[in-house]
């Protein structure tokens, strides 16, 4: 069970309106333009508030195309290998500021580099521009020399779901693969079909209203099941090797486990199970500890060790590291 300390944090995670001195909690109408960019300022002053990075990290901006990107050193970084994080924030918000800080804690804890890119935001850029940008930025890796078997692709949320989408068209295109991707709380499936969508709706830290909301902005006209948009979808066999997390509480739940099921199903083999506690930490951005993630427990924490093997193994192909999932269950203590 989730300990006294995580369990005092979520119930005022569920009650954040007091914070505000509000009784009644926030109703927000997340169709609304508006709404989307006051939902990407508050991450942002949140992300400069409490966005301190570790000592040592080390920020290098780069320009890929027009589009912004930073790659994050630690003074004793390799830089043979390398992370390609693919920030989260429901395809409508997120900025390299946003996710340094989390992503510099990765590298510190790893001694890997990362490339952080800013993909373009829905509504204004609508499917597929941000998958578009995700396989440029892979396509620029490459070019600069980087093997595909020394990347790791790193998601969280709808960066995760942009993970699994990526692999897929890569594959499709014929591109060589990345070495392993580890993705977050993946947004797998934009119908919103799975039964943790109503079954965790009263515990999830999400907004009510806002998966639902980012997945007509993201996708627009086009069809929620498109494997590009909702990876679930997809024929997944071919993939390099994949470790999912999400957590128990969380709406998306079923998307990660029902993603892992269908991978398993697809031939590729089960090397593990890692188990899941999440707890929230009122250190991370407003609003991004409305969302109940093993993303912000870790990096708070540092606790990366599954994550920090899986892929140091899998970049150095030690071992033909196959598929990893997942049973969520709860901590003793």
């Amino acid at each position: 069970m989730l300990s006294l300390r995580a369990r005092m944090i979520k119930l005022l995670m569920q009650n954040r309106n007091l914070f505000r001195l509000r009784m009644k909690k926030e109703n927000v109408d997340w169709n609304d333009y508006e709404a989307i960019l006051r939902f990407r300022r508050d991450v942002e002053e949140g992300a400069g508030k409490f966005g301190k990075l570790p000592e040592g990290i080390m920020i290098s901006p780069v320009d890929i195309d027009n589009m912004p990107a930073e790659w994050i050193f630690y003074t004793a970084a390799q830089k043979d290998r390398v992370i390609l994080y693919f920030h989260g924030g429901g395809y409508v918000t997120g900025t390299c500021q946003s996710h340094r800080a989390i992503v510099a804690k990765f590298v510190k804890n790893s001694g890997v580099a990362a490339l952080l890119f800013e993909y373009r935001l829905a509504p204004e850029h609508r499917f597929p521009a941000a998958l578009d940008d995700a396989l440029a930025a892979y396509s620029w890796l490459l070019d600069q020399g980087m093997g595909n078997s020394n990347i790791v692709f790193v998601g969280d949320s709808a960066g995760g779901g942009l993970v699994l989408a990526a692999l897929l068209a890569l594959r499709d295109q014929g591109m060589p693969l990345p070495a392993a991707a580890v993705s977050y709380s993946p947004v797998t499936d934009f119908k919103c079909s799975g039964e943790s969508y109503r079954t965790k709706a009263r515990v999830c830290l999400a907004p009510a209203g806002l998966a639902s909301a980012c997945a007509r902005h993201y996708a627009g006209d086009n069809d929620l099941g498109l494997p590009y948009i909702s990876p679930l979808y997809g024929e997944l066999q071919g993939l390099p090797p994949l470790l999912i997390y999400a957590g128990e509480d969380e709406t998306l739940r079923d998307d990660s486990i029902r993603f892992a099921q269908k991978a398993e199903a697809a031939g590729i083999q089960s090397i593990a199970k890692i188990a899941t506690v999440v707890e929230p930490f009122l250190s991370m951005p407003e609003p991004w500890h409305y969302r109940n993630k093993v993303t912000w427990h870790m990096a708070a924490t540092g606790k990366q060790e599954p994550v920090l093997g899986f892929f140091r193994e899998a970049s150095r192909q030690l071992v033909p590291i196959s598929h990893c999932w997942l049973i969520p269950e709860k901590r003793n203590g």
